[in-house]
């Protein structure tokens, strides 16, 4: 039986990607997936991350099932959540969006939640919840103004990329700091590992 396996990423986000590839992960195939990220009324930021992460797999897997160069891969998927208490913030596309996020942010603490669906070749669905604590300094209007013109914000859950220029925001970050960029990479890899993916195979080619 060959050593190799497949991995398809159901997502199409470049820091997700260089994440896996920081673990020595390359997945074999990006599989972007348009899913309804609407929260259901009085839907916890929590199961929200669960369960989005989880139909982004499952659509994955129903449209690769039938494929037969992908039809024997591991199907992964994320979804990653930022609340201010029970307040779901937007992932945020318009200037308007990210300016209220922010002032939600400012000097406050949030919550950073990315659910992990995990779908084997031959169809168990495994998932996991990471969550981190985040505290913002308090943003001054001309440094919301500079973040705002600088475009990081731009589809980020909660306005913000704390890899980028928003970094300088943050007083204290208590969990993951992988799962605020977007993908958690302890879970991802236990994750992976535990349903029998040699996550650690590249490591040792790369040595030899």
């Amino acid at each position: 039986m060959s050593e190799y396996q497949k991995l398809v990423l159901a997502s199409g986000s470049p820091r997700r990607v260089e994440l896996l590839e920081q673990a020595g992960i390359e997945p074999d195939r990006l599989f972007p997936t348009n899913i309804d990220e609407t929260p259901q009324k009085s839907e916890h930021p929590r199961s929200l991350a669960r369960r989005l992460s989880r139909e982004k797999a499952e659509k994955a897997w129903g449209h690769l099932r039938d494929n037969e160069s992908h039809h024997d891969a591991f199907v992964l998927a994320a979804d990653t959540v930022v609340s201010v208490g029970r307040l779901i913030l937007p992932k945020a596309e318009v200037h308007d969006e990210a300016a209220q996020c922010l002032r939600l942010l400012s000097g406050r603490n949030h919550k950073v939640y990315t659910g992990l669906c995990l779908i084997t070749p031959k169809g168990k669905i495994r998932q996991k919840i990471a969550e981190t604590r985040v505290r913002f300094k308090r943003v001054t209007a001309e440094e919301r103004e500079a973040y705002l013109a600088s475009g990081e914000w731009r589809d980020k859950a909660g306005g913000y990329a704390i890899q980028g220029l928003a970094g300088t925001f943050v007083v204290r970050l208590v969990g993951s700091y992988t799962n605020v960029v977007g993908l958690p990479l302890y879970e991802t890899v236990s994750l992976l590992g535990g349903e029998g993916y040699k996550v650690h195979l590249n490591w040792l080619q790369a040595g030899a």
